[in-house]
């Protein structure tokens, strides 16, 4: 890669299918898996044999569901009893239960019943896009920049940063999503902006404001 060393990389953490780059010589670049792919499925799945991220946890899901788990970002954060907790719960073939008020996952490990929190599985998750980053730049990275929904309250973001230290990461900063796509695609001196988020399940609808030379997030809904 450059000679121009970045330890940092941006993570868009996606509820199907996320995707991390880096700056390097003033541009964005993408980086790959192992596979060559640019995004990689937010999947874990857990075996007789062993743990499998990504593509190979994505594949699991037909004829290994209740131990393969996904939507992470659907449970990081919350409480059991949240409202959009409980209105998932039914459509997830993997064990979610109450632990004193927070969700706990349940899986089979090599043979044996094993629980997670989801800042764990997370954690499994972000370890995985920063091997596949030191392997395409050529040296270790520490830190990261997150994109995440405007939303996101403190205890989300909060159990994102705990996932990021289990995986070796420091947040540098969290960037609303829509803030990142109007950094990314906008130019001139546009005063308002909409912008609409359709992602893998869901749709967001986000109005932002210029102020200062920087877009803030006025509304949300979604």
């Amino acid at each position: 890669m450059s000679s121009i060393i970045s330890k940092a990389i941006g993570i868009d953490l996606a509820t199907q299918n996320s995707r991390v780059a880096v700056w390097v010589n003033n541009k964005v670049e993408a980086i790959p898996d192992e596979l060559g792919n640019y995004t990689t499925p937010s999947f874990v799945a857990f075996t007789d044999t062993g743990r499998l991220v990504g593509e190979a946890a994505k594949r699991q899901r037909f004829e290994n569901p209740t131990n393969t788990v996904y939507d992470v970002k659907r449970l990081i954060g919350r409480r059991f009893d949240d409202a959009e907790m409980q209105r998932n719960l039914p459509r997830w073939p993997f064990t979610v239960s109450n632990d004193m008020g927070r969700p706990i996952i349940q899986v089979e490990f090599k043979g044996e019943k094993r629980q997670f929190c989801p800042e764990e599985i997370l954690a499994m998750l972000l370890a995985k896009f920063k091997d596949n980053s030191e392997a395409f730049l050529g040296h270790d990275v520490t830190e990261a920049v997150f994109t995440v929904p405007a939303y996101f309250n403190f205890s989300q973001r909060q159990a994102i940063k705990d996932a990021a230290t289990i995986a070796g990461l420091n947040v540098l900063r969290f960037i609303a999503e829509p803030t990142a796509a109007a950094c990314a695609l906008v130019f001139g001196d546009i005063k308002n902006i909409l912008v609409l988020s359709l992602g893998a399940s869901d749709c967001n609808v986000s109005l932002l404001g210029r102020e200062a030379g920087e877009y803030n997030v006025k509304a949300t809904a979604g």
